[in-house]
C-alpha cells in the first residue's frame, strides 16, 4: 500500500470537519482540488490501470485485482476532468486509463473481460452489462474530451457485440455472458445515459435521430413495459429471466433519482414527453419514502416496495444522484422545489460525505450521519463528479 502524496501527514475518515458547508467555487474546487488529488492517487507511476480502492485512512490499497468497471467509470471521470480544466491532468489521466481498458481489459474475441490480476491476465473472463454501459459511457466522454474519432469506432464495435451477445428475447439485455440471475433495471439505466452521450458526439438530435438514440428508445420503452411498479409508480430493482419482479426485493431510493436525470435529459434530446409521468412517479416515490424525515435529510440505501425502510444507511451516491434529479427538474421543469434543494443537499453533502481540504470521501454513513469506517471505491467518484458538474453547468447556464 502507497501513502498518498499530494497533502502533508494523513486524514482518516473520523477527521472530517462535521460543520463544512459545500465550497462557493465548485468548478474552482473540482479543478484545484478534488480531481487533482484523484489524478494523483489512481495514477501510479510505472503501474498500470487505475488504483482502485482507498483505505479509510486515505491509502492506495493494492488489491490483486483491476476491473473493467472501475477502468470505465475513471476514464470518464478524468475525460470529464479535462473539459472542466483543459490545463490540469485530465486528459493524461484519462489517456493513461483508455491505454490499460484496450490493452488489458479488452478481450481479443470481443468484448470486455470482467475483471483482471494485476499482472493484466484475465480473473473473470465474463463479459458483464453493467461494466460495458461504462465503457460506452466513458468512450463518449472521451471523444468529447480529446476529439478522437476512434473513440466513437470503439464504442460502436461494442454495441454490436452486446446486441449480438447479450441481448434476450425477453427484451433489453441479460447480466452478462453467463446469463446471471437477477436481472437488473441499472445497468440499462447506465446503458441509457451511455446511449445519450454518444447520441450527442455522433451529431444525433430529435430532428436527426439515429442509431444511439433509437437504442435509448428502446431502453425507454424497456423502462415503460417493465421496471415499474403500477400500484405505485415506483422502480423495480430485479427480475427473473423473464423480467418478473422478484417477491421481495427492495427498492433503491438514488436508482428513482437516476432515471429522473436520465429521462429528464432523454426528453432534451428526443422531444419524448410521454416520459415525464415516469420521471414524476419516481420522483415523488424517493422524495416521500427514500429520503430521512429525520436529520440528517439523507436518502436511504433502500426502502421496500411499499416505502418501508429497509437499510437506514446511507451511501454517497443516492445523494448525488438526488441532486442531479433537483437540477434537472429545475432546469428542465421550472422546479423551484426542487432548486431550493440543491444547496441544502450539496451542504449535507460536504458535512458527512466529502472532506474539502482533500477531495476525498467517505463512502457510506449511519443514520444520524456518523461516518462509517470503510473502505472508498475510487469509482465512486464518477457520482460526485458528475452531480457537481451538472451544478455547476447549470448555474452557469443560468447566469449566462
Amino acid at each position: 500500500m502507497v501513502p498518498f502524496q499530494g497533502f502533508p501527514g494523513e486524514k482518516t475518515v473520523s477527521d472530517y470537519s462535521s460543520h463544512v458547508a459545500a465550497p462557493r467555487d465548485l468548478r474552482q474546487w473540482l479543478n484545484q482540488i478534488a480531481l487533482p488529488s484523484f489524478a494523483r492517487i489512481a495514477v501510479r507511476p510505472g503501474e498500470e490501470g487505475y488504483v482502485e480502492f482507498l483505505t479509510p485512512s486515505f491509502v492506495a490499497d493494492s488489491k490483486p485485482r483491476k476491473s473493467t468497471l472501475s477502468t470505465g467509470r475513471l476514464l470518464y471521470c478524468f475525460s470529464h476532468a479535462a473539459i472542466l480544466d483543459p490545463r490540469g491532468p485530465g486528459l493524461a489521466a484519462a489517456r493513461h486509463g483508455l491505454d490499460y481498458l484496450l490493452r488489458r481489459c479488452a478481450n481479443p474475441e470481443g468484448g470486455f473481460y470482467r475483471s483482471l490480476n494485476t499482472d493484466g491476465s484475465p480473473l473473470d473472463n465474463r463479459c458483464d452489462l453493467g461494466d460495458l454501459g461504462f465503457v460506452l459511457f466513458s468512450l463518449g466522454w472521451y471523444h468529447r474530451a480529446s476529439g478522437e474519432k476512434r473513440a466513437l469506432e470503439i464504442a460502436e464495435r461494442t454495441m454490436r457485440f452486446m446486441e449480438i451477445h447479450l441481448a434476450s428475447k425477453a427484451g433489453g439485455f441479460q447480466e452478462d455472458t453467463l446469463g446471471t440471475l437477477p436481472r437488473r433495471q441499472n445497468p440499462h439505466m447506465h446503458l441509457l445515459e451511455a446511449c445519450h452521450i454518444l447520441a450527442e458526439e455522433s451529431g444525433e438530435s430529435a430532428s436527426a435521430p439515429g442509431p444511439w438514440l433509437s437504442r435509448a428508445r428502446k431502453l425507454v420503452d424497456l423502462l415503460r413495459r417493465k421496471f415499474i411498479d403500477p400500484s405505485n409508480g415506483s422502480l423495480i430493482e430485479q427480475f427473473d429471466a423473464d423480467w418478473v419482479p422478484v417477491t421481495g426485493a427492495g427498492r433503491e431510493p438514488g436508482s428513482h433519482f437516476e432515471w429522473v436525470w436520465a429521462l429528464l435529459h432523454h426528453r432534451r434530446l428526443t422531444g419524448d414527453d410521454s416520459v415525464l409521468p415516469i420521471a414524476d412517479g419516481f420522483y415523488r416515490f424517493a422524495l416521500e419514502h427514500g429520503v430521512d424525515s429525520e436529520k440528517p435529510h439523507l436518502a436511504f440505501d433502500a426502502v421496500d416496495g411499499t416505502g418501508q425502510i429497509l437499510a437506514a444507511t446511507k451511501l454517497m451516491w443516492p445523494q448525488t444522484e438526488a441532486i442531479k434529479a433537483f437540477v434537472a427538474r429545475a432546469e428542465f421543469l421550472g422546479d423551484s422545489d426542487a432548486a431550493g434543494r440543491i444547496d441544502t443537499f450539496l451542504d449535507l453533502l460536504f458535512r458527512h460525505y466529502v472532506d474539502a481540504e482533500t477531495g476525498f470521501f467517505c463512502n457510506q454513513v449511519e443514520r444520524d450521519g456518523k461516518k462509517r469506517v470503510v473502505e472508498m471505491p475510487v469509482r465512486v467518484l464518477y457520482h460526485l463528479e458528475l452531480a457537481l458538474a451538472e451544478v455547476i453547468r447549470w448555474r452557469e447556464k443560468a447566469r449566462a
